[in-house]
């Protein structure tokens, strides 16, 4: 079981930096979405992986389930879920501003030519 979660985290995490390389603005969105669904996986995997135990400890559980990840997961998720619905605000924004959703770069053939020495300088 352990190795389908990491290998789980392992390719959200794969597939979630892949897309925020793209150079356009949905992609980009979505590897967000997906690097911290990785992240909220790999946090609860911490509490260890636990099938019909408690979250609490009892005396009569033999054992138990660690109940602060799924905490730190159940926040975790209110925080991406804001932070997704500013980046797409921005990014739709973004988009009626300028009629398209291309990521901007400058290219090596673009790079700004230093700016010429003051009068002061000399």
């Amino acid at each position: 079981m352990e190795i389908l979660v990491a290998s789980a985290v392992g390719l959200m995490t794969a597939a979630g930096i892949y897309l925020v390389l793209r150079l356009r603005t949905f992609p980009v969105i979505v590897g967000m979405a997906m690097l911290s669904y990785a992240v909220n996986l790999f946090l609860f995997a911490t509490g260890r992986i636990a099938i019909d135990m408690p979250p609490i400890l009892s005396k009569t559980a033999a054992g138990y389930t660690d109940p602060l990840p799924q905490a730190l997961v159940l926040t975790a998720i209110v925080i991406s879920f804001g932070m997704t619905a500013l980046v797409v605000m921005l990014s739709l924004g973004a988009f009626l501003e300028t009629g398209n959703d291309r990521i901007d770069m400058i290219d090596d053939d673009e790079t700004p030519s230093p700016a010429p020495a003051s009068e002061e300088a000399k």
